[in-house]
């Protein structure tokens, strides 16, 4: 059982993937430590710095299910160091020949650093393909609903009309620019790490830069072209990317969150058969899943945040920081999965109600054509005067604007009307059909695979 709320059997879905779980779960990540001494082992060996034999042995028993882990944490509590209850756990059960050739000339964060990189490029992928796929099903709501009038609302007020198909493809324009950003960054973010001590790869001599380069591509990474032990931006601009994109999800979530409120109904989450609201007030059918997309931005920004001050370190190496990122970075990763997954739930099966919107909008009246009137009245008394005019009309809560505009000798009821019955969407469906066109032929150009 998880010590933490967020990895305990009953809460662990609310903050994480099953698919990001095997990522950064003990035994994943374990292995992924192996596989990368493994190709150290075996990039030293294509360089005659260890024997081939040795190398083959290491890659042949650097398996987590052969160590015995309780002797790993064991010896990692003896010895206070990180990585060598690693190291002689998988001593122990190497041949004899192979032994001293472990772990040669690196160091705990050569091992950690290029497990970033590697995690960073399995999240990425599920990143990817994840904000591909909910990009494509805010393209169909801005479709499908390009020429649906609903009210547009400022400052939590209703303003003036717009199209629900506009804000559909706001929110897709916005996933776009989050895949260009993964997109631009990949190679940035996709490097290995060996530096040994200092960085300068003394270990090695020269033949540090080859071993760097034919490590990094044992591991399946790009070469960094120098150590980045103190150089921590590649992790705060992954995870400022993510904390950027699960924003993204919130504002998302918080308008299915407003919108989904009984006195407005325009928008409502998919009802999930046996889902309980609440345990005293029966009637109630909450938007969790979309509140929850607020609170997992929340997280992931926070610990974006702490991987950002991570940047701020001394000399060549600073453990302070650095370990902080152990917790911060998988965390990040976690919590965008988990977003993403419920995103794509959410928004899968939403519940878009036109007659609502409908309803909404002839509820106020002439009054949220406000901004079409002020513009005809502009042409006649100047823009400042038919403010002011409008203004004072409009303070009336009960008063007709037709009516009032009419009576005043500015306008008659029907021009007033007429102008009313016109939303001023044009510009709106243009929007959508340039965001439909653009972001389409985007998509054409590439895959739901990160490359």
């Amino acid at each position: 059982m998880g010590t933490r709320m967020t990895d305990a059997g009953m809460y662990a879905h609310l903050w994480g993937t099953d698919e990001l779980a095997a990522v950064f779960a003990e035994e994943a990540r374990l292995q992924t430590w192996l596989d990368i001494l493994a190709g150290l082992a075996r990039a030293q060996a294509s360089l005659n710095i260890i024997p081939a034999t040795a190398a083959d042995a290491i890659t042949a028993w650097a398996r987590v299910e052969l160590l015995d882990l309780d002797y790993v944490a064991e010896q990692t509590r003896l010895t206070s160091h990180s990585t060598l209850g690693l190291i002689r756990g998988l001593q122990r059960i190497l041949p004899a020949h192979a032994r001293e050739y472990v772990y040669v000339g690196a160091t705990v964060q050569d091992l950690t650093d290029t497990w970033f990189g590697i995690v960073m490029r399995e999240t990425g992928a599920v990143v990817w393909r994840d904000a591909w796929t909910i990009e494509g099903m805010l393209l169909d709501l801005a479709a499908r609903y390009r020429d649906t009038p609903m009210a547009g609302r400022t400052h939590g007020q209703p303003g003036a009309p717009i199209i629900f198909g506009f804000k559909a493809a706001s929110w897709a324009d916005e996933m776009r620019r989050h895949l260009e950003r993964l997109r631009a960054g990949r190679d940035r973010w996709l490097v290995g790490q060996l530096a040994g001590a200092v960085g300068v790869l003394g270990f090695f001599g020269p033949q540090g830069l080859e071993l760097r380069a034919r490590f990094c591509r044992e591991v399946g990474l790009g070469d960094p072209g120098i150590s980045w032990l103190t150089s921590r931006d590649r992790l705060a601009e992954f995870a400022h990317v993510l904390a950027m994109l699960c924003a993204t999800l919130a504002r998302i979530g918080g308008e299915i969150y407003e919108l989904q409120r009984p006195e407005i109904g325009e928008l409502r989450e998919p009802a999930r058969a046996g889902a309980v609201s609440s345990i005293t007030m029966p009637h109630k059918r909450n938007p969790e899943a979309s509140e929850h997309l607020d609170t997992l931005a929340r997280l992931v920004r926070s610990h974006a945040a702490l991987l950002l001050e991570g940047m701020v370190q001394q000399h060549e190496r600073d453990g302070r920081a650095w370990k902080a990122e152990w917790v911060a970075l998988p965390e990040v990763c976690l919590f965008t999965g988990a977003a993403l997954g419920m995103a794509r739930q959410v928004l899968a099966d939403l519940e878009v109600d036109e007659q609502a919107m409908a309803g909404n909008l002839t509820r106020y009246g002439d009054r949220l054509a406000s901004e079409r009137v002020l513009a005809a009245l502009s042409d006649r008394l100047g823009k400042h005067r038919a403010q002011a005019l409008l203004q004072e009309v409009l303070s009336d809560s009960d008063s007709d604007l037709a009516v009032e505009l009419s009576r005043r000798g500015v306008a008659t009821v029907e021009e007033v009307h007429a102008w009313a019955a016109r939303p001023a969407v044009d510009a709106a469906t243009a929007m959508v059909d340039q965001v439909l066109r653009r972001v389409g032929a985007a998509r054409k150009a590439e895959t739901d695979t990160w490359r």
